[in-house]
């Protein structure tokens, strides 16, 4: 028999060229007669253009062009089409291009510069001058609604968005006969994205075949073609988007930019590709970021401890732009009532605009912060009962013998949520068991005798994973016996092609050695959506599957009509079709797909349609369901403040594991990012919209030093929601982190210490809470 490949640790096929150098992101490719852009962007949070003089900068060396939004008025105008229309957005609230007439945070782009060199690009577009009348503007989304406050758009009448509002049950009746109510108020800061590889687009006009080719470093390339032929009023067939490989995403590289169409124009407009790639500094101010929330909250409970209901309110600031749509606040929403079986639930969630960086989903796309609020809302229980946290857990849990289990709440397209399988009481078991939570008192004692505190926390959470609607896969298998698979679904270095090769490996009998994968190229393949949401491996891994089984189907019945042999006496090994038990009788694979492919007068094998191939579209209908426990201890100084995770484990259940090695891996850097929300990122303004954290110096990120051996186990509960039983993973890791490391840093402090309600904490923050108990 073949080798099993789904299931089993092998190693990344990635990884052998991409560590030995041989990557090619979009900073890799050069083109003929390239062009550089650079941007001159806004230095005020809030003003109006009232003129720009780019004079000096054209006659500087190198320089081919500069360009005003209105120079492009003969190709396209207007602001860009919305990525994820939402009826409380009755206007879009889209950049366009290049700024027209008024700019809304620091970092928006206002013109931009082409030239020889990247050098010259930046050293004209510093030269240009912008006359700008500085307009007030508002940088926190509770001072964006109070009355009187500056409008973030001069054109709208409010900063309020909208309110979005969802739950279940009578909240009212089941507080009134509740034992027990709190109220507390959480805030989650503003964080950012951070990825390895900054974006990057190059555009590349073919004015004789009237196609333009845009690489894009993106998670979404044929969102970026869809809509960008949108904007240009050209069919999608004469654009051609690619992402090469690319140095992560975490969500921000999901969205279409402005900087995506501002390149394609100007390469439109001159004649010769055009490169642009972000450098650091604009990271921070013109890529996506996310959270800053303002929750308050009140839960009703049992004397014994069992959460019982929810209700309350969130300031959510989306920033100056709803470049994404209400996806951020509307995955909060949605991703109530947790692993928790409450009885009722009123959420509302007011959408405010502030002079700030839009902010969209960041790796856990405000499932995080949903999360931390439940989370913390739980251990309040434990503090104000005295109860053990995982009491309050385990009687509060959605049990396993009611799956499949419908919340109460509504997905995107108004459908029912109900989760699948899973028993999230054993992963609590299991995450506590691995941690030796018994044995904690023990080694918080040795800790005190070093002068140190230990503290002990704990989280738990659900994923909505396999997001609707599709990702497809074209399955074929060449004359020379390789398989090829092509599929939109873009990689951001998840290991998509390991994960798909072991499915089709498998379906197909072959070596994944003899597969390759193509992927996210409009050009290679019609269609796709996005990497989001930890979604492939249910989307575009099913589709592997079932276009592969066709293919198999397809081997199987050409062979059968070659060797004149019944297809039930047929086995493929190794990517030969024999006929059990007769040595010899066999025909490879390859063969089969010669003769699939046809020659001048001879009829094809069995009359069947041409190519040994199937292209298959799984339809993700029914989300699937990720959950896990996580268990920590933190290490605080109580001379500094410094607060350090010493021990971390996770229980995670992504239903049946394709690759253990590829999962571990999303999984740790999901946690790690965790930390880093819980203990480091801030993204700091000041009150007129001036950011403060605009380096690394500044906006701290977790290094190896900080981190601590994460120790992994899993369950595998099989989803029955696609023909491979699994489950997302992408940002498991992330979303339980932050409420498990302030769970501990609260435990640490001791029953004296006030609530902690926010995030990140700094070690000042926490020298401020010990002074307050000492």
């Amino acid at each position: 028999m073949s080798a099993r490949y789904f299931g089993a640790a092998v190693q990344r096929l990635e990884d052998p060229r991409l560590l030995a150098g041989n990557g090619r992101y979009v900073d890799d490719i050069a083109l003929p007669g390239m062009l550089h852009a650079a941007f001159h962007r806004a230095q005020v949070a809030h003003g109006r253009i009232r003129d720009l003089d780019a004079a000096d900068a054209r006659t500087m060396p190198g320089v081919a062009a500069v360009y005003v939004m209105a120079d492009f008025a003969a190709i396209a105008e207007g602001p860009m089409p919305p990525m994820a229309p939402h009826p409380l957005l009755k206007t879009p609230l889209t950049y366009h291009p290049l700024a027209v007439e008024e700019v809304h945070h620091v970092g928006e782009a206002i013109a931009m510069v082409l030239a020889d060199t990247r050098q010259q690009a930046e050293d004209a577009a510093n030269a240009i001058q912008v006359d700008i009348e500085d307009l007030p503007a508002v940088a926190h989304a509770t001072a964006a609604l109070a009355d009187g406050a500056p409008h973030v758009h001069s054109g709208r009448d409010s900063n309020l968005v909208g309110t979005l509002r969802g739950g279940f049950g009578d909240a009212g009746a089941v507080f009134a006969k509740a034992d027990h109510a709190l109220s507390e108020t959480f805030a989650i800061h503003r964080g950012g994205c951070h990825s390895m590889e900054c974006r990057g687009v190059i555009a590349a006009p073919d004015p004789l075949a009237e196609e333009l080719t845009v690489y894009t470093s993106s998670q979404s390339p044929y969102m970026v073609r869809r809509h960008l032929a949108q904007y240009l009023k050209r069919d999608e067939s004469s654009l051609r988007v690619i992402a090469p490989d690319v140095g992560g995403g975490f969500g921000p590289k999901a969205n279409v930019y402005p900087e995506e169409f501002a390149v394609a124009l100007a390469a439109m407009m001159i004649g010769r590709p055009v490169k642009w790639i972000e450098d650091r500094s604009e990271h921070f101010v013109a890529t996506t970021q996310q959270r800053d929330q303002l929750w308050t909250l009140d839960v009703a409970f049992t004397g014994h401890g069992r959460m019982l209901a929810v209700r309350g309110r969130c300031i959510h600031d989306n920033g100056a732009y709803a470049p994404y749509g209400l996806i951020l606040p509307a995955t909060a929403l949605a991703s109530f009532p947790g692993p928790y079986a409450l009885e009722a639930l009123d959420i509302a969630i007011d959408v405010v605009l502030t002079n700030l960086v839009p902010t969209t989903p960041v790796r856990g796309a405000a499932r995080p912060c949903t999360a931390f609020v439940l989370e913390r809302l739980a251990d309040a229980i434990a503090r104000h009962l005295d109860l053990p946290r995982e009491e309050v857990r385990r009687r509060s849990f959605i049990t396993a013998d009611q799956m499949p289990y419908t919340t109460g709440m509504k997905a995107r397209d108004g459908s029912p949520i109900s989760y699948d399988s899973g028993d999230y009481t054993k992963a609590l078991d299991l995450a506590l068991a691995k941690i030796d939570a018994a044995g904690f008192a023990q080694r918080k004692a040795q800790a005190a005798a070093r002068g140190k505190l230990l503290g002990f926390g704990i989280a738990s959470c659900v994923e909505d994973t396999g997001l609707a609607p599709f990702e497809g896969a074209t399955v074929r298998v060449t004359p020379a016996g390789k398989v090829v698979i092509s599929t939109g679904a873009a990689s951001q270095g998840q290991g998509h092609r390991t994960m798909l090769a072991q499915i089709a490996a498998d379906a197909l009998g072959v070596d994944i050695g003899n597969i390759s994968v193509e992927a996210a190229d409009t050009g290679k393949f019609p269609l796709g959506i996005s990497t989001v949401g930890s979604r492939i491996a249910v989307t575009a891994g099913s589709s592997v599957e079932l276009a592969a089984q066709q293919v198999r189907k397809k081997a199987l019945e050409a062979a059968s009509f070659m060797l004149e042999a019944a297809e039930s006496d047929l086995e493929i090994e190794r990517g030969v079709v024999r006929v059990v038990g007769v040595p010899g009788m066999q025909v490879s694979l390859g063969d089969i797909a010669r003769a699939l492919s046809g020659s001048a007068g001879l009829l094809l094998p069995g009359h069947l349609e041409p190519d040994l191939a199937a292209t298959a579209y799984f339809e993700s209908n029914a989300l699937t369901f990720a959950y896990g426990s996580n268990a920590c201890e933190v290490e605080i100084d109580p001379a500094t403040g410094d607060a350090r995770v010493s021990r971390y484990v996770v229980a995670h259940d992504c239903g049946c594991l394709i690759n253990p090695l590829v999962v571990d891996g999303q999984i740790l850097g999901g946690v790690v990012h965790g930390i880093g929300n819980a203990l480091y990122e801030r993204m700091v303004y000041d009150e007129a919209g001036q950011p403060l954290s605009t380096n690394y110096g500044e906006y701290l990120l977790p290094l190896a030093p900080e981190m601590p051996d994460i120790e992994m186990h899993h369950l595998e509960t099989p989803s029955p929601r696609n023909p491979i039983g699994v489950k997302g993973a992408g940002e498991g890791g992330t979303i339980p982190a932050a409420a498990c490391v302030i769970s501990a840093i609260q435990d640490a402090l001791g029953p004296g210490a006030p609530f902690i309600a926010e995030h990140p904490v700094s070690p000042e923050r926490i020298t401020q809470w010990l002074d307050a108990i000492s």
